[in-house]
């Protein structure tokens, strides 16, 4: 066995001393560590103290700028120093744990040590995660020589991802370089894979997990069931192969995936979708096509006026008038009648039970709704097997199914209504009864909904009176415990609700900008932490969970299913 080398020593002075949170250490100026990396110092009745890197700087014995300045004869570079400087790096280091639980302070002059495996996971809090699944993998002493470098799979409780103890992630970082998609769709992978290969379930009678997610960029998501074939680059491929084997994934696509489409017509087409990636569907029995019809849907024309502003609740009231069949609005079947009526009130004006609502009320609804709904296919009844209504698709979901929702090519007001239905119903299905077993598959116990752009639905500045702003306040709130998970990912977090992130049990945190970090969200991540967050690749996250000690600077392998450029 290798002896263990110190790599430095801890100091303590009167101004800085040592704490039960944090201590420094001096260490040479050739010995390389990062932030995140792990250290162990002996303590208190032969226990062992860990601590995580925070900062590292380096200091000399020289008292001000301007001395290094004349010993270099008043500032010529070409010259050495004719001063001798005696200089160090000196680490911060938080605490993270000690052995035998031992809130004691490191004591001046005890020798510091790199940590081995296993003190890395029991350090930071990896060697006991109950229900685990993969989050990521993290590298550890990367500069210090192939004896010590580290490469750690990190699992995640996943009690505090999908409950019951805890619940929701938020996923934050900038477009293209944090790679936000990518990392929401590998956490479902490990999940997926946890519920079909690993069960794990303490009552037979209990379901797994289902998975909604929305496709809101181009084709990103419209393949997720086929494998990724890199480009044709094999040596890439194995690579890819391996890091997911190695993590205790199976290396191939999404299971159980059916993609639903909004609906197209001979003149409209509402897909980035080609005709061969969809006719490749229909014959897995994989693709459908969703509409509205007015009886069933009527009721969800708030989610058309989720981006208005409505303090007098007018268009409440307009709506409650149209869904309770008052006026004209009684015994209508179909969606070009609505729209008469609704001129016809714009002409004429209405009285409802709770109010008058005048006539330039109602002109105002009838150019929002003659907008969204005249001449859009989508509005219509469903006719054929792979016509559907997205309510209908929902209530006939089971454990380990994955939904793609497609809405990247509608306008804005149709991707606020489709993502409104689509939530809705997720929420009134797990609160209502579910249907019993079918093929043998049992209902899922709980729903991951997944959505980029969450900022859309859930801004600061997003009208307090949106009714899907208020279900995804629901969501956060409630969803834990009626079995509705929030996967949450924008560009910047401190432009999300402050309810919904505070009720976030999970963060991953992607590359981002030096004025988000500046922000209230980030104030009790240390500034090295904040500072490394500009500087985050592609395939990097920092990641905060109730589930370990500290925050994680966590790996994620490319995606495993088809990538379109």
């Amino acid at each position: 066995m290798r002896k263990e080398e110190p790599i430095g020593k801890v100091i303590a002075t009167e101004k800085e001393p040592t704490t039960i949170d944090s201590f420094c250490f001096w260490t040479k100026t050739d010995t390389i560590l990062h932030p995140f990396d792990v250290v162990k110092v002996n303590n208190l009745k032969n226990s062992i103290t860990y601590g995580v890197v925070e900062e590292i700087s380096h200091i000399t014995d020289s008292a001000s700028f301007l001395a290094s300045f004349i010993s270099n004869d008043f500032g010529n570079a070409e010259i050495d120093d004719t001063t001798f400087r005696i200089g160090m790096n000196c680490v911060k280091v938080k605490v993270v744990g000690n052995t035998k639980h031992i809130d004691s302070p490191v004591t001046s002059n005890q020798r510091v040590y790199l940590a081995s495996r296993e003190q890395v996971k029991q350090a930071l809090g990896l060697d006991n995660i109950k229900n685990p699944v993969i989050c990521g993998y993290l590298e550890m002493y990367e500069d210090a020589g192939e004896q010590s470098r580290i490469t750690l799979p990190v699992n995640m409780n996943c009690d505090f991802l999908i409950g019951p103890e805890g619940a929701h992630l938020n996923i934050s970082g900038i477009s293209g370089l944090a790679a936000k998609t990518s990392y929401g769709m590998f956490l479902l992978k490990c999940i997926q894979d946890k519920f079909m290969q690993h069960p794990d379930r303490q009552d037979e009678d209990e379901g797994g997990v289902a998975i909604v997610v929305f496709n809101v960029k181009g084709k990103d998501l419209l393949a997720i069931d086929e494998i990724n074939d890199f480009g044709g680059d094999e040596n890439l491929r194995k690579k890819v192969i391996s890091e997911y084997e190695s993590l205790g994934l199976t290396p191939k696509p999404f299971e159980n995936v059916k993609y639903l489409y909004p609906y197209s017509d001979h003149n409209v087409k509402n897909t980035y979708a080609d005709k061969t990636l969809l006719e490749n569907q229909r014959k897995k029995d994989k693709r459908f096509f969703y509409k509205f019809d007015y009886e069933s849907d009527k009721q969800n024309l708030d989610l058309m006026f989720a981006d208005v502003d409505d303090p007098n609740q007018t268009m409440d009231s307009i709506i409650n008038f149209i869904v309770s069949g008052q006026g004209p609005f009684a015994n209508i079947r179909e969606w070009n009648v609505f729209i008469e009526k609704v001129e016809e009130m714009g002409r004429t004006g209405g009285i409802s039970k709770d109010k008058e609502i005048s006539v330039l009320s109602w002109r105002k609804f009838a150019r929002m709704i003659k907008k969204s709904i005249s001449n859009n296919c989508l509005f219509g009844d469903t006719t054929g097997d792979e016509e559907v209504r997205i309510a209908d698709m929902i209530h006939d979901i089971r454990e380990n199914d994955v939904f793609v929702v497609d809405m990247a090519k509608l306008g804005s007001s149709m991707q606020s209504f489709v993502f409104g239905n689509t939530i809705r119903e997720i929420m009134d299905y797990q609160l209502g009864e579910k249907p019993g077993p079918k093929d043998g598959r049992r209902a899922p116990s709980r729903i991951i909904i997944f959505i980029d752009e969450l900022n859309k639905y859930a801004s600061t500045e997003t009208p307090k009176n949106s009714p899907i702003l208020r279900q995804i306040l629901e969501i956060a709130e409630r969803g834990r415990s009626l079995g509705v998970i929030l996967f949450g990912a924008e560009q910047f977090m401190s432009a999300i609700h402050s309810r919904v992130t505070g009720n976030c049990a999970a963060f991953a945190y992607g590359r981002t900008n030096a004025i988000e970090v500046s922000k209230t969200n980030y104030k009790y991540i240390p500034k090295v932490y904040q500072n490394m967050m500009t500087r985050l690749k592609q395939g990097e996250y920092i990641v905060q969970s109730f589930s370990f000690n500290s925050l994680l600077h966590i790996k994620f392998p490319l995606p495993i299913y088809r990538q379109f450029k």
